[in-house]
């Protein structure tokens, strides 16, 4: 995989967040229509399902996908092996979950049998499409994801709002799924042309997972940890705690799947690309963490200060239980595209042994924090995931120390003015907050006043990511015009 250049970094983070802002702008607004139409109980009623199969979708979507990106002469031998065992394991892992469905429903003492055995398809269906993902991130052809996801999700969207109106309550939620799952695989698999080759190599599997097991294993540690919140919530509380719990995280992880995920699945095939070069992947670390910083952390801080108006605009009154819990993951995740950068740096250059260290350090701490939090409600629940990003983003920063000489003292004085804007940000919106004016002119001056302060503070302090941002989009006009001229 030869270099490649900052020119096709930049254009391909930006399909990359354009594909994400699109499907994501999308789901927000119908997400918005479903949950007035819908209970909180029908939400918490997917969230308990899709605990599990969350959990298996990573021995789909992890480990060999990664290690094909990361594998520096990977070719049609090594994506065909690999795409023949996907097809064959997720059958297997339908499977075992169309077995176990009335087991997991008779856990929850739920009706959920049906529900499990339609949404686990969705599990075929990522075997089908992941393969296909890996030759998109490793040839940088994020141009492909934007027209796949943006089509699955509109088509989705309409599917879900349709059946909702026409009382299908919890089943409009589980085709809405299905069907996104379909038409994004279906676009993807028609405008890439990879085919896989009539081929099967075991050395080479062998080969990739060598690298990928430990990926893997790290991946699935952290989605059984990130779910069995989600486990303990719907079995020990209720549904409807649940849904408040996960509507609460969900406006927050809008923002991280729209940039920090754009980011991340473009430096790591970068990265990999230099990964002999340890300086110029502490370069790229270093600017990583400054943008995430800058874009991400005004938009959570922003978030957190609206967040009550905007639940009762929104959502409407019935979900304003959700609130404490938006701004209890506005904090946390504050931590979490700070921790991906230093993740994916220790995985370019190939230490994924080191990887799954740090994971399971994190994940001990994780479960420790969450016995302790979990006996006093769900609330504490998300205060114990508080904690651990933040243990877990310190515990990180150690190894790209070692590794990199970039560890926590350094990353915290790149982050500095962005951190202290986004709270000087924060004290005028709060403060406009404060005026007796109606509510919906009140949000948008709120948001305007955020906007104005944030950029204010960044010019005044000369915060190099926002002259990085500037003379980026400038280059990008500048090649419009002279592709326009061409």
């Amino acid at each position: 995989m030869s270099m490649i250049s900052n020119e096709t970094v930049s254009k391909n983070f930006i399909w990359r967040l354009l594909e994400r802002c699109g499907a994501q702008i999308v789901t927000f607004v119908v997400s918005i229509v479903l949950a007035r139409l819908l209970d909180p109980s029908v939400y918490g009623e997917i969230a308990l399902v899709t605990v599990f199969i969350s959990i298996l979708q990573v021995f789909v979507d992890g480990g060999l996908g990664n290690a094909l990106i990361q594998k520096k002469d990977a070719d049609n031998v090594d994506f065909s092996s690999v795409f023949f065992f996907n097809i064959i394991f997720c059958i297997i892992l339908y499977g075992l979950m169309y077995l176990i469905a009335p087991f997991i429903s008779a856990f929850y003492d739920k009706e959920l049998t049906s529900v499990i055995r339609v949404l686990s398809i969705v599990i075929i269906i990522s075997g089908v499409k992941n393969v296909q993902q890996a030759y998109v991130s490793r040839n940088m052809m994020f141009k492909k994801f934007f027209f796949a996801t943006l089509g699955g999700t509109i088509g989705a969207s309409v599917i879900g709002v349709v059946l909702a109106l026409k009382g299908f309550g919890v089943w409009a939620l589980v085709y809405q799924y299905l069907f996104n799952n379909v038409v994004d695989t279906l676009l993807l698999w028609i405008t890439v042309k990879w085919r896989p080759i009539c081929t099967f190599s075991f050395d080479r599997l062998k080969g990739l997972f060598s690298f990928g097991w430990k990926l893997l294993l790290a991946q699935l540690f952290d989605s059984v940890y990130e779910n069995c919140r989600s486990l303990i919530i719907g079995k020990k509380y209720s549904a409807a705690s649940l849904a408040y719990y996960n509507k609460g995280k969900q406006f927050p992880s809008l923002i991280l799947t729209n940039i920090s995920s754009s980011m991340d699945s473009v430096l790591l095939p970068t990265m990999s690309t230099v990964q002999d070069d340890k300086k110029l992947v502490r370069n790229m670390l270093s600017r990583s963490i400054k943008l995430s910083a800058f874009v991400i952390f005004p938009l959570l801080f922003g978030l957190s200060g609206i967040s009550k108006l905007m639940v009762k605009i929104l959502l409407t009154e019935k979900w304003g239980l959700c609130v404490p819990y938006m701004n209890i993951f506005c904090i946390a995740m504050i931590f979490t595209p700070l921790s991906l950068s230093n993740l994916n740096a220790i995985k370019a250059i190939g230490n994924s042994g080191v990887y799954l260290k740090l994971e399971i350090t994190r994940k001990i701490f994780g479960i420790l924090t969450l016995i302790i939090f979990m006996w006093f409600g769900p609330i504490y629940i998300a205060f114990s995931y508080l904690l651990n990003q933040i243990i877990g983003y310190f515990i990180n920063t150690l190894a790209t120390k070692k590794f990199l000489d970039y560890g926590p003292i350094k990353q915290l004085k790149d982050i500095f003015l962005s951190l202290l804007g986004s709270v000087f940000m924060l004290v005028f919106v709060w403060s406009i907050g404060k005026i007796s004016i109606n509510k919906y002119f009140l949000v948008i001056l709120q948001i305007m006043v955020g906007m104005i302060s944030y950029v204010f503070f960044a010019y005044i302090t000369h915060n190099e990511s926002f002259h990085y941002i500037l003379m980026l989009f400038k280059t990008l006009l500048k090649q419009r015009e002279k592709d326009e001229k061409i």
